[in-house]
């Protein structure tokens, strides 16, 4: 299924996704409030993380979901703790842009940004404990918590320059697959699915999550900024241990690997001038190619993992989403 189809198939789904958020925060009372929230909410966005959460209900209930309303209801929880953890993030990593345009951090100040955000992370919560099974409920803490570890983690990562894979991956979990896991299994379970179903399930958002970032982490250094609306070489500017970094220092020849090193201890500057040279080291190297295999096996696991499911104009979907998430370029 071409791009171009997919989201022919999907708008119908976001702007009933839109509509009913626009509902459930009509009720904000405070008017500086609503603004940022609703700044953060409908500026831009696919809606990924409620779509599969619906799409996953659906695959447990192919003929038709009990209880719809609720479900889609239930699937805006994982859109308002991705907004959150965007307007968080903007404000740590002082962003000027975001989906290219102006960050809510650069239109209000950082204090009412860091309320807006920890009022989605509430509204979330209400949502997932009025409308989601407990189990659900357990799903989503977890999923947030691990969204703050893996940010502490990665602020460790780069003020010691740690090049453990695994290490890596743990940031990844929870920086990104932590919650579109949440919404994949979550779906699951509001639909009453097996424990199988769930499992693949999870395993599916886990693998889309994961390679997600890791095809960020490529288009940090490959990509087109008129397309990704992000600076190219952000990530080793900022001194962040992503693959195809931690793949060369560890396989490049001794004078290369010394020569990333020193740029890595030196300032913002020298990285910023030598990020060409780094760029070429990484692609000599292989870095790039390794990085994109581990995005390419970890999609196919995922489609795998759909097996289990009969064949559904969901299952279509889910399966065309992650051949995107793979080959996207913004």
């Amino acid at each position: 299924m071409h791009k171009i189809e997919i989201i022919s198939r999907l708008k119908p789904e976001t702007e009933k996704f839109d509509k009913i958020m626009h509902t459930d925060l009509a009720d904000i009372d405070n008017s500086l409030l609503h603004k940022v929230v609703s700044y953060a909410i409908f500026n831009g966005g696919k809606r990924i993380r409620p779509l599969l959460t619906v799409l996953a209900a659906r695959l447990c209930q192919p003929d038709s979901l009990t209880d719809e309303s609720n479900i889609y209801r239930f699937a805006l929880c994982f859109e308002y703790l991705h907004a959150a953890s965007l307007l968080h993030d903007d404000v740590i990593d002082k962003a000027h842009k975001r989906r290219g345009q102006k960050s809510a951090n650069t239109v209000w100040d950082n204090t009412h940004v860091i309320l807006a955000g920890d009022f989605l992370h509430s509204r979330a919560m209400f949502l997932a404990g009025t409308l989601g099974k407990d189990q659900c409920l357990s799903i989503i803490c977890k999923a947030t918590e691990a969204m703050v570890k893996s940010e502490f983690i990665q602020l460790e990562n780069a003020n010691t320059l740690n090049t453990s894979e695994d290490n890596y991956y743990r940031v990844l979990q929870g920086k990104t697959a932590a919650l579109i896991s949440a919404a994949c299994e979550s779906g699951g379970i509001i639909a009453n699915g097996t424990n199988s179903q769930c499992q693949a399930l999870k395993l599916f958002g886990t693998n889309l999550g994961l390679t997600f970032q890791i095809v960020d982490d490529l288009l940090d250094y490959l990509g087109d900024p008129e397309k990704t609306g992000k600076i190219v070489g952000n990530d080793f500017q900022e001194r962040k241990m992503t693959l195809p970094l931690i793949y060369t220092l560890a396989h490049a020849e001794t004078t290369n690997k010394n020569l990333l090193k020193d740029l890595l201890e030196a300032d913002v500057e020298a990285r910023s001038a030598a990020l060409e040279q780094a760029r070429r080291i990484i692609n000599d190297t292989g870095g790039f190619t390794y990085a994109r295999q581990k995005a390419q096996t970890l999609i196919n696991e995922a489609v795998n993992s759909l097996q289990i499911f009969p064949e559904s104009p969901a299952k279509e979907i889910m399966t065309a989403l992650s051949l995107y998430v793979l080959n996207r370029e913004k």
